[in-house]
C-alpha cells in the first residue's frame, strides 16, 4: 500500500484507515515548536473546541533552544507521528551555533519520516489588499536533499566544503508529485526552477528529471526558469506562474518571497508529505521569537493550515467552518493583527474567528 501511494504521487487525502482514530476522535500529533508556536497551537485548540472538531491532540514539546531535543524525545515524537499519520507543528528553531551536530531537529524529522514534498499554496486573501491582486500559485519543494544534506567539513584550516546532493530517484519523485498535484487540482502549468546553467551536473540532473516527467503529462504545460530570474519574475509578474517545483534551498527562498507577495509569513499555510504521513504547518517557517508572549502573532496561517489538515482527514464541514471564519474576519477588515496593518491582538483575532464559526 505504501508503494502504491508513492506511485500515485501522494494524493491530498489519505484513506481513513491510514489515520489514527480513537472512539469518535481522530488522533493528531501536535508539535508546538519555538517562538510563537505554542501560542498559535493554543489558538488552534480554542477554535477546534468552539467548532466541536473531533480531533484529539497528542502533544510533544521539543526544542533545540530549550534543551528539549534529546534522542529519547525524538524517538517518542517519531513514534507518535508514525502512529497518527497526521501532525500539526510550529517552527522548531535551529540555532546557528555549531555544537557538534550539523543536522537540525527539523531536518532529522524530515529525513527519518521521508517528508520529501513541501507544498505551499500562495493565495491572495479577499479584503486584504497587497501590491499584486488575485494571486493563486503553488510552490512544491523537495526537502530531503540538496544543500540541506548536513554534509560539511573543514578540508584544511579556513576552508569549508559543503556537499549538495541531487539524486535521480528523488528528483523524479518530486517532479511526479508536482505533475500529479497539478492534474488532481486542475492546474495547467508546471515550472521547474533551477540553476543548471552554473551547477550543470546537480541542477542539470534535476532539470532533466522534470523534463522527462513532463513528457508523461501532455495535458500539463511545462517550462523551466533559472532561480534568479524566477525571483525577479515573481516580484514583477507573479500571475504567470501556476505550480512551481524546485530543489530544497530554492524552495526555502521562494516560499518566503511568495509569502511576502500576499501579506507575509503570518497568512500563508503549508504542508509536507511522505508516502504515509502528512504534516501541516505555516508556509513561511519563522518562529517569530520577538513576538513571543506579546499577544501580537497572526494566527491566520496556522488556522488555515489546521483547516487544510481537517480536509485531509475528510472532515470537510469542519474544515470549511474554520477557513471560512478566518477569511470572513479578514474580509470584514475590522479585526487585524499588526502585521496586517491593524491593532488587534492574537486573542482578539481568535475571538473574532470563533464568533464567525458557522455564520
Amino acid at each position: 500500500m505504501a508503494a502504491l501511494r508513492a506511485a500515485l504521487g501522494t494524493a491530498r487525502k489519505l484513506s481513513i484507515p491510514a489515520v489514527n482514530r480513537t472512539d469518535r476522535n481522530f488522533r493528531v500529533t501536535m508539535i508546538p515548536g519555538d517562538g510563537v508556536g505554542p501560542e498559535l497551537m493554543h489558538v488552534v485548540k480554542e477554535v477546534f473546541k468552539a467548532a466541536e472538531v473531533p480531533v484529539q491532540f497528542d502533544e510533544h514539546h521539543v526544542s533545540e533552544v530549550q534543551n528539549l531535543a534529546s534522542k529519547e524525545r525524538l524517538e517518542q515524537l517519531l513514534t507518535s507521528m508514525r502512529t497518527n499519520r497526521v501532525a500539526i507543528k510550529g517552527k522548531i528553531y535551529a540555532p546557528m551555533e555549531n555544537k557538534g551536530e550539523l543536522s537540525s531537529y527539523e531536518m532529522k524529522l524530515r529525513k527519518k519520516l521521508d517528508l520529501f514534498a513541501n507544498v505551499v499554496h500562495v493565495r491572495s486573501l479577499p479584503g486584504f489588499p497587497t501590491r499584486h491582486h488575485n494571486l493563486d500559485l503553488v510552490i512544491i519543494r523537495e526537502q530531503t536533499e540538496g544543500e540541506y544534506s548536513s554534509l560539511e567539513h573543514e578540508s584544511v584550516p579556513g576552508v569549508i566544503e559543503c556537499l549538495k546532493i541531487i539524486t535521480r530517484e528523488k528528483s523524479r519523485r518530486i517532479a511526479k508529485f508536482a505533475f500529479d498535484y497539478a492534474t488532481k487540482n486542475g492546474r495547467s502549468k508546471v515550472t521547474a526552477v533551477h540553476k543548471a546553467n552554473i551547477m550543470k551536473l546537480g541542477d542539470g540532473l534535476f532539470l532533466q528529471c522534470c523534463a522527462e516527467m513532463a513528457n508523461l503529462y501532455p495535458n500539463i504545460e511545462y517550462q523551466s526558469v533559472i532561480i534568479d530570474n524566477c525571483c525577479m519574475q515573481l516580484v514583477s509578474d507573479p500571475h504567470q506562474f501556476d505550480v512551481l517545483v524546485m530543489p530544497n534551498l530554492y524552495g526555502n527562498i521562494i516560499d518566503n518571497l511568495a509569502a511576502g507577495l500576499v501579506g507575509g509569513a503570518g497568512v500563508v499555510p503549508g504542508e509536507s508529505f511522505s508516502s504515509e504521513i502528512a504534516v501541516f504547518e505555516t508556509g513561511a517557517r519563522h518562529p517569530f521569537s520577538q513576538a513571543m508572549g506579546r499577544n501580537i502573532a497572526n494566527p491566520t496561517a496556522m488556522l488555515l493550515s489546521a483547516a487544510n489538515m481537517l480536509k485531509h482527514l475528510n472532515l470537510d464541514l469542519h474544515s470549511s467552518q474554520v477557513s471560512d471564519a478566518v477569511r470572513k474576519v479578514i474580509k470584514e477588515g475590522k479585526v487585524r493583527t499588526t502585521d496586517m496593518g491593524g491593532y488587534s491582538t492574537s486573542a482578539e483575532f481568535t475571538a473574532a474567528v470563533i464568533a464567525n464559526l458557522g455564520t
